[in-house]
Order: structure tokens, then C-alpha cells, then sequence
């Protein structure tokens, strides 16, 4: 493979984004063979934690899609999403955004429930009861 010295990409590197998604990361990449055809590489990419050496690494499942297969692969893609929706009643489908907004939402709501438990927490204690202990213990 023909490579350019320094940070610049390799030449058979066309295209790229990432969709950062939880404990997931999405690569998208489109690169170009040395006939120049063009294909996608999806990379799906897991952080992981080694328990026998005590170190974190990546766990990467790559799938290679060639142009002839894309209009299929679009359609199975698509007719599989809507058998989803049909298959979860017509609900929405809510997206990660919208579920990390509700988990904070959440969060906020248990947090300030729990400051007003503290703050509401008082003891029924009088001075009287101070001073019969200290009269109690002459």
C-alpha cells in the first residue's frame, strides 16, 4: 500500500467518521483498493478490561462491504428497521441522546430527593433533655 509520510492518510484511506455510541465506537470508513474501486469498512470498536494483566484494550469486529453488495445490503438494513418498529408495537424508537437527557433527568430528580432527606432529617432532642443528662451523671 502507497503511503504519504508524516500524519497525512494513507492514500487508500478516502473517507472516515466515527459515531461514538455508549461504550461503543462506530468507524465508517471508505477506502479504495489499488484499481481504485471504492469500499466501506464498519468497524465496530469495545473497550475492555484484561482481568489477567490488569490492562484495558480494544475489541474490534470489522465488516467489509463492496459496492456490488450495497444497494442489498441498504435494503436488508432498511426492511430489517421496520420490522423492529412492527415488532415493538409502532413505538418510537428513542435515541441515545434523548436517553442519556432522561437518565440525567433522573439523576438530578434522585439527587435533590435526597438532599431534602438530609436536610429534613432532625432529632427530637430538647435542652431539657441535655440537662437532666448532666444532672443525672453528678
Amino acid at each position: 500500500m502507497d503511503h504519504e509520510k508524516g500524519n497525512e492518510k494513507r492514500r487508500d484511506d478516502v473517507y472516515s467518521q466515527s459515531l461514538r455510541a455508549g461504550k461503543r465506537t462506530y468507524f465508517f470508513d471508505v477506502k479504495s483498493t489499488k484499481s481504485e474501486d471504492l469500499y466501506l469498512t464498519i468497524t465496530e470498536s469495545k473497550r475492555r478490561f484484561n482481568n489477567e494483566n490488569g490492562k484495558l484494550f480494544y475489541e474490534k469486529h470489522k465488516l467489509f462491504l463492496y459496492p456490488e453488495d450495497f444497494e442489498s445490503f441498504t435494503n436488508y438494513l432498511n426492511d430489517t428497521l421496520e420490522e423492529i418498529k412492527k415488532l415493538s408495537g409502532g413505538k418510537e424508537i428513542t435515541t441515545r441522546e434523548e436517553m442519556e437527557a432522561m437518565r440525567a433527568e433522573e439523576q438530578a430528580f434522585d439527587d435533590e430527593e435526597e438532599q431534602e432527606k438530609k436536610s429534613s432529617y432532625s432529632a427530637d432532642i430538647t435542652f431539657e433533655d441535655l440537662d437532666e443528662d448532666e444532672t443525672t451523671e453528678s
